[in-house]
């Protein structure tokens, strides 16, 4: 079943995409949809025990939080470059913690979410422990945080 639930949601994806009904466009939704299904599905489908609610689905529940997030940093980045004193506010770092996830592609996700985060890099993870590079020490204030919490909800259910 979870894969007829991604190839339908890739191939919706594809048409919302390339927004052309005809033949030779749907023929390659088709095949690049089910391509994408034959290598993904367990990836994007898997399922946690008891929760009904698939990993893919939770992610994208997760995804306008993460967009909130990149704005609030946005404006932060923004802030600390525009201010007189810039060179006062702007105080680079690298945060070592360790994670509470335990699957690669949740640690993944959180070394991605942290690099979407304008001000935050991650530049290495080394098994449990991740090496991020922060522009201020407001910016370093917040990790882990909420985003690892998030992404252990997601990816890390019983």
């Amino acid at each position: 079943m979870r894969y007829i639930y991604t190839f339908l949601i890739m191939f919706g994806f594809w048409i919302l995409l390339s927004g052309k009904l005809d033949l030779f466009h749907l023929t390659l939704g088709v095949i690049s949809s089910a391509l994408v299904t034959f290598l993904s599905a367990n990836l994007f489908m898997y399922e946690h025990g008891r929760n009904r609610l698939t990993t893919g689905m939770r992610f994208l529940l997760y995804l306008p939080w993460l967009l909130y997030q990149i704005m609030l940093s946005t404006l932060h980045v923004a802030y600390l470059a525009l201010h007189p004193k810039m060179k006062d506010r702007i105080d680079p770092t690298i945060v070592t913690f360790k994670t509470i996830l335990k699957t690669d592609i949740a640690k993944v996700a959180l070394a991605n979410s942290i690099t979407l985060t304008p001000g935050t890099i991650t530049v290495r993870i080394e098994k449990d422990i991740f090496y991020v590079h922060a522009i201020s020490r407001k910016a370093a204030a917040g990790l882990p945080g909420e985003m690892e919490e998030r992404l252990a909800k997601i990816f890390e259910r019983d």
